[in-house]
C-alpha cells in the first residue's frame, strides 16, 4: 500500500514547523474573535467602546509593524517568533482575566505588538528559508495552517461561549503558549541540523532599496486592496449585509464564510506550485481578477443562493491572489525584517481603513452600495496585477534577477 506524498517533500524542514504554529494561532484566533464583543459587553459599554477593543489590536499591530521588523534584523526571526508568541500568550491571559473594559482594552491592545512580532518573523522567516522554485507552495501551506484552523476555531467557540466569555481567552492562551513552544524547540538550529547564517554574512535589502523595486511597490498596493477585501470588507459590513438586505440568518453568514475558506484552500497549493513554476504574475492576475467577478455577483445577488455563489468564487480568487506575498520573498535579501514589515503593514491599513470607510458609506447609503464602492476602488488591483513585473527566477533565469532593482 503505498501512502500519499507529504505535501512538505523537498521543503525546509521550518516550513512544516510554521505551519503547524499557523493552524494552533488560527484555532485560538477563530475561538476569540466572536467572544470579544460578547465579552466586552458584559461591562455595559457602548457598541462603538466594543468596536474599539476589535480595532486596538489592528492599530497595534499596525503601529508596531516596523519595530517588529527591527528585532527580527537585531535578534534574528526565530527569537522574536517565540517571544512574539508568549507575549500574546501572556496578554490574552491577562485580557481573559480583566476586571474592567479598561483593563480588557489596555490587555487585547498589548497583545498587538507580540502578534506583530510573530507575523512578521514567522512571514519573513519562511519567505527566506525557501528557493523561488519552492516560495509560492511553502507560503501557502503556510496560509493553509491559518485556513484550517479558522475552520476549526469558529466550531468549538460557540461551545466554550456558553460556559463562559472568558474561557476561549484562556484557551487561545494555552495555544499560544503552546505554539511558542514548538518555535523554541523545532525551530532551534540544532533540532534542524544546520547552521544559520549571520545577518553579517547576508546581502540584506534596506527598506529605501525595496521601495525602489517596482515589483514589492506593486505588492503593497496589492496587499492594501486585497486586505480591504478579504479581511475589512468580509468581517464588516458583509454579515450585516446578508442579514438586513437578504433576509438571511448568522448561521448563513458562518456557513458562507467556511465555504469560502474550504474554496481558499482548495486552490492555494496548486496555484502556489503553478506561480513556482511559471511565475508569480500569471498567478496573481488571475486571483485578481475571479475576486473582482466575486464582488460584481455580490453587488447584483438578490438571494442567499447567489450570495453562497459569490463567496465560493471570492474564496477561489484568495487562494490565487496570496501569491502575491511570494513577490516579497523573491525580492528579499537576508534578514530584511522591515521590508516585510512593511509589506504587512499594508494588508493592516486595509483591515483598519476599509471597515471604517464603508461604514460610513452604509450608514449614509446602503450595505448595497458600500459593497459597489469596494468593487470601483478593488478595480485598481486588477492594474497594479497585469502590471507587476515577474520576479520569479525560475521563469526569468537568475542572470536577469538584479535588473529588477530601479533607480
Amino acid at each position: 500500500m503505498r501512502f500519499p506524498k507529504s505535501p512538505f517533500q523537498g521543503l525546509p524542514r521550518e516550513v512544516s514547523v510554521l505551519t503547524s504554529i499557523s493552524f494552533l494561532v488560527a484555532v485560538g484566533f477563530g475561538l476569540i474573535v466572536p467572544a470579544i464583543p460578547i465579552f466586552a459587553q458584559t461591562f455595559g459599554v457602548s457598541n462603538t467602546l466594543i468596536g474599539l477593543i476589535v480595532s486596538s489590536f489592528a492599530v497595534m499591530r499596525f503601529t508596531s509593524g516596523l519595530i517588529a521588523g527591527r528585532l527580527v534584523e537585531i535578534f534574528g526571526e526565530r527569537l522574536v517568533l517565540g517571544f512574539g508568541l508568549m507575549m500574546v500568550s501572556g496578554f490574552t491571559l491577562l485580557a481573559g482575566l480583566a476586571q474592567s473594559y479598561s483593563q480588557l482594552l489596555i490587555f487585547r491592545s498589548a497583545g498587538g505588538l507580540g502578534s506583530a512580532m510573530f507575523s512578521v518573523s514567522a512571514g519573513a522567516l519562511i519567505l527566506r528559508v525557501v528557493s523561488d522554485s519552492q516560495r509560492g507552495r511553502s507560503q501557502s501551506l503556510y496560509n493553509g495552517g491559518f485556513i484550517a484552523g479558522g475552520v476549526a476555531g469558529p466550531a468549538f467557540g460557540g461551545a466554550l461561549l456558553a460556559i463562559s466569555p472568558r474561557a476561549p481567552f484562556f484557551i487561545y492562551s494555552a495555544l499560544l503558549l503552546a505554539a511558542s513552544i514548538v518555535s523554541f524547540i523545532f525551530l532551534h538550529e540544532k533540532r534542524l541540523g544546520k547552521k544559520v547564517v549571520d545577518k553579517q554574512e547576508e546581502a540584506v535589502i534596506n527598506l529605501r532599496e525595496a521601495l525602489r523595486i517596482r515589483p514589492y511597490l506593486y505588492s503593497l498596493f496589492l496587499a492594501f486592496l486585497g486586505s480591504w477585501i478579504f479581511f475589512g470588507m468580509r468581517s464588516s459590513i458583509l454579515p450585516l449585509f446578508v442579514i438586513s438586505d437578504l433576509g438571511a440568518t448568522t448561521a448563513v453568514v458562518g456557513l458562507s464564510f467556511t465555504l469560502a475558506l474550504i474554496a481558499q484552500g482548495s486552490v492555494m497549493v496548486r496555484a502556489g506550485k503553478y506561480s513556482d513554476k511559471n511565475g508569480r504574475r500569471p498567478v496573481i492576475v488571475t486571483g485578481f481578477s475571479i475576486t473582482m467577478l466575486a464582488l460584481a455577483i455580490l453587488v447584483l445577488a438578490n438571494s442567499v443562493m447567489i450570495y453562497l455563489i459569490a463567496m465560493v468564487v471570492m474564496g477561489i480568487g484568495a487562494g490565487f491572489a496570496a501569491s502575491a506575498g511570494a513577490v516579497v520573498g523573491d525580492v528579499i535579501k537576508g534578514r530584511s525584517g522591515r521590508v516585510f514589515a512593511v509589506f504587512q503593514m499594508a494588508g493592516d491599513a486595509g483591515m483598519i481603513v476599509g471597515p471604517l470607510l464603508l461604514g460610513v458609506i452604509a450608514d449614509l447609503f446602503s450595505y448595497r452600495d458600500a459593497i459597489l464602492v469596494s468593487a470601483i476602488i478593488f478595480s485598481l488591483a486588477i492594474f497594479f496585477a497585469i502590471r507587476i513585473p515577474e520576479t520569479n527566477t525560475v521563469r526569468l533565469g537568475d542572470s536577469q534577477k538584479p535588473a529588477l532593482r530601479e533607480e
